[in-house]
């Protein structure tokens, strides 16, 4: 696709409308083996990705099991999808139970060239508002990459954490997790399509499961903390069931470095700005 023809779908824009249900919010809950706020309490950090799903018919997805591209988001044909990472501003908490709205924009479309290929960089700008008022920006990187071997080990070693918890991701976990978030994506749940065809030696952890546990940790070590920014990046896949760590220090004054991975390296890095 020619550059002119990337830059038409800047600007782009979505409207979605969801009520963050008390029935979902405790599906989530139970996935992560946590007790569910009530309705009316703030609804966790990154939970609002498990909402504004598109209700998509079979006969609009894809091969990969992501809708069919070529609708709000620009074709990108016989490439892999990858949720790259993404940097997200809390400005109120989401409340469980009350309607809310994500309106959502192109902002960047970038053919690049690397090491494996052809890449194509979608940035989309998502704003999370209820009552009139904004309560989440977020800014998603979203990177379709030709079909090739994936990046297995990152090459850098975790670093010693002030805190950490270990996460064995099991099928259960992933199947589930793809099921609250509506997730269709096939290298989450379906063994012989992850390894025979996008080449996986196993099912892959999603990556907003990774930030999610990520900023959990965060919240469980340093429970005073007010999230202010979440910047996230991925590095590399992690394969179920073998198990990972999710650990963190503090960096300075209201700042913190997280990652997650395991002994092959770090998977994502993610830093932390609070109050």
């Amino acid at each position: 696709m020619s550059d002119n023809a990337l830059s038409a779908w800047i600007g782009r824009t979505e409207e979605c409308h969801d009520c963050l249900s008390l029935n979902l919010v405790t599906r989530i809950a139970a996935t992560f083996g946590e007790q569910a706020p009530l309705a009316g309490e703030p609804l966790p950090p990154l939970w609002q990705w498990c909402f504004f799903q598109s209700a998509v018919a079979p006969g609009e997805l894809g091969g990969d099991g992501h809708p069919a591209r070529g609708g709000f988001l620009p074709p990108a044909d016989n490439r892999n999808r990858m949720w790259a990472g993404g940097r997200i501003e809390f400005h109120i908490p989401l409340k469980v139970g009350a309607q809310a709205t994500r309106l959502s924009t192109i902002t960047d479309v970038q053919e690049k060239h690397g090491k494996t290929g052809a890449l194509l960089f979608v940035t989309v700008q998502h704003d999370y508002l209820q009552d009139g008022q904004l309560a989440i920006r977020e800014e998603q990187d979203i990177v379709y990459r030709e079909p090739t071997p994936p990046k297995l080990a990152s090459g850098d070693p975790m670093p010693e954490g002030a805190w950490q918890e270990s996460v064995t991701p099991t099928p259960t976990l992933l199947f589930r997790y793809s099921a609250v978030t509506f997730n269709g994506h096939r290298i989450h749940y379906d063994w012989p399509y992850a390894t025979e065809v996008e080449g996986y030696p196993g099912l892959v952890v999603h990556g907003p499961l990774m930030a999610t546990l990520s900023v959990r940790a965060f919240c469980r070590a340093n429970p005073d903390a007010r999230l202010r920014r979440f910047a996230y990046r991925g590095l590399r896949p992690l394969i179920a069931p073998h198990p990972f760590n999710v650990s963190g220090r503090i960096a300075a004054a209201g700042r913190a470095e997280l990652w997650v991975g395991n002994a092959e390296g770090i998977a994502q890095k993610s830093e932390v700005t609070f109050d």
